[in-house]
């Protein structure tokens, strides 16, 4: 387990284009799905990671916590399958329905999505306004694996809540840390 921060791309940065499979629905997924939404959550996670392991309960109560409000929320997995079996897409599947997520889950087979918006680490998040401009990115929380701190989700939510109210987000963000995604040796990385 290597520990990866995030690497927070400056905020105001526009969502880059996407278009995956979702594990469940098969359904195509893309930026547009969002169209109507307030804000969009992207989250990079995965099944195996310690540190995704060590949230995920909270990951699926902010999709129940959020589902009603104007936010579209993504999971996207991007690690290499064929290294990392249990996050090929139907690993992630099983992770979904075992955890109950209200959101798509979809896989990053090729891992362009992540590139696109320099997601590092499992997990890594990243908050867009009605204009799909980047207001948040930055941890959960301070929980880590270990650390005996509560799960709360605090900072995301206090991101989520502030972009729902129009109001700003807050300026000091904390890197989110976590496993590296496990990049294709093909790739050159």
């Amino acid at each position: 387990m290597v520990l990866t921060p995030s690497t927070m791309i400056a905020l105001g940065t526009p969502a880059p284009a996407f278009s995956l499979p979702d594990v469940i629905s098969k359904d195509t997924i893309t930026l547009k799905t969002f169209a109507d939404k307030k804000a969009l959550l992207l989250m990079f996670i995965c099944s195996h990671c310690p540190f995704v392991k060590h949230v995920q309960e909270e990951l699926s109560q902010i999709g129940r916590d959020y589902q009603k409000n104007d936010v579209g929320i993504l999971a996207i997995s991007s690690n290499d399958a064929d290294a990392y079996p249990e996050d090929s897409s139907s690993g992630l599947k099983v992770m979904a329905q075992e955890l109950g997520f209200t959101f798509s889950y979809c896989y990053d087979e090729t891992q362009e999505v992540a590139r696109a918006y320099q997601a590092t680490c499992t997990p890594d998040f990243f908050l867009f306004d009605q204009h799909r401009t980047l207001v948040y990115r930055g941890q959960l929380d301070e929980s880590r694996p270990g650390n005996d701190k509560p799960i709360t989700g605090k900072d995301l939510r206090q991101a989520l809540d502030s972009v729902l109210s129009g109001l700003p987000i807050f300026a000091e963000q904390i890197a989110s840390v976590g496993c590296n995604i496990k990049w294709k040796s093909n790739k050159g990385n």
